[in-house]
């Protein structure tokens, strides 16, 4: 949803060459200075209005870069209060999808199947110990 890794490029020393020092030793994962670029590229992508989000990461280092909340738009930019989507919808509480009673018949479905389940593989377990055993027993007694 946070398009700003969507056109990066590489980060560039001054050879030309790709910044290491932005990657882990494995050269895939980033390192804590690649971690600090990346989270500071979310933060101001998530204070950022939908539609109006930058879709690179500038790998500056720069702690100045970072966007602060302004006092006309103190939170974090979303579909709805972007101005997307129904932007009339009422926050009052509606009805939810699913009828609680659903949740409550399959919460108790799902314990009955899981202690039939149970119930089978201890069963099937006490078998196998129980045939085992005869066929111990059966091995002694043959050989007396």
């Amino acid at each position: 949803m946070q398009p700003f890794f969507r056109n990066t490029f590489l980060p560039v020393d001054s050879n030309g060459k790709p910044d290491l020092s932005f990657f882990a030793a494995d050269c895939f994962h980033f390192s804590v200075r690649g971690y600090a670029e990346m989270a500071m590229a979310l933060w101001n992508n998530m204070l950022e209005p939908v539609g109006e989000k930058q879709t690179y990461n500038n790998f500056t280092h720069d702690r100045l870069k970072l966007k602060c909340p302004n006092p006309e738009k103190p939170f974090l930019s979303t579909l709805r209060n972007s101005g997307f989507r129904n932007s009339d919808l009422s926050l009052s509480r509606t009805e939810p999808a699913v009828p609680y009673w659903a949740v409550i018949v399959a919460a108790v479905a799902g314990v009955l199947v899981g202690s039939l389940f149970v119930f089978l593989v201890s069963r099937r377990r006490a078998k196998r110990r129980q045939h085992k055993t005869d066929t111990e027993k059966n091995t002694k007694m043959t050989s007396l």
